[in-house]
């Protein structure tokens, strides 16, 4: 596990509580971003030495990323970062597609003038990152910053928000984040939230639903690829035994 990317500082508040909210954040990312591996076995006592902390506030930190399925407790092993079977991975963006299309006519009966102004704004920043401009990969901070997580605030529906906004919003970011510096993809997607966006400031709720589908659709059709070319490399060629 590469601890070395997670180090705390030392000039953590004492407060168990801002201790574990830091530990939290800290490894959160790590795992997010893929920095601690899919995968990886969780050690307290190592992660206790790196940050200097008693396992109480640890444990609290640690308990908090297993809500966020971003752990999973292993029998007669402990936690692990998730680590997401291809079925289980398809299944997730199955989930996507679905709620997140609903969740999109949601916002473009519901969303202020303002939010829409708010979220073009969001994707002007976007385009202003130095990764999506190379075409290396896309815009990923999370929250108001975040296009999807913007449109399924905009739903109004609490139920949608608590599912895709906390329960599963960190496991897809892990997920959107590996995937997202696949060639020419940044700016496909980039071109389709546009689509998306054009059609929720037109009412049109139908065709925001259409065109979120579509977009998460593709998506999966990236991993889906992904995964192909993963196996086809792992096996050994055939041609020429004819």
């Amino acid at each position: 596990m590469m601890l070395d990317s997670v180090a705390a500082s030392p000039a953590y508040d004492a407060d168990s509580g801002t201790l574990a909210e830091n530990v939290f954040r800290r490894i959160q990312a790590a795992i997010v971003k893929g920095e601690i591996a899919p995968g990886s076995k969780i050690s307290e006592p190592e992660l206790a030495r790196t940050y200097g902390i008693s396992r109480g506030p640890l444990r609290e930190a640690i308990h908090r990323l297993e809500g966020q399925k971003l752990l999973v407790r292993v029998p007669h092993v402990g936690a692990r970062v998730v680590s997401l079977s291809h079925a289980e991975l398809i299944e997730l963006y199955e989930i996507r597609e679905s709620l997140e299309g609903m969740a999109c006519r949601l916002a473009a009966e519901r969303m202020s003038e303002l939010e829409i102004g708010e979220l073009r704004s969001v994707l002007r920043t976007h385009e202003r990152d130095e990764a999506f401009q190379a075409g290396v990969g896309y815009y990923q901070q999370e929250g108001d910053f975040d296009f999807h997580y913007r449109i399924i605030q905009g739903s109004g529906n609490r139920t949608l928000a608590k599912l895709l906004c906390d329960e599963l919003y960190q496991l897809v970011r892990m997920y959107r984040i590996q995937f997202s510096a696949t060639p020419n993809r940044p700016h496909q997607a980039f071109a389709e939230h546009h689509r998306i966006l054009d059609a929720i400031a037109d009412r049109d709720g139908e065709l925001a639903e259409l065109l979120m589908r579509r977009h998460i659709a593709a998506s999966k059709r990236n991993i889906e690829r992904h995964y192909q070319a993963t196996q086809e490399h792992k096996s050994p060629s055939k041609r020429g035994n004819a």
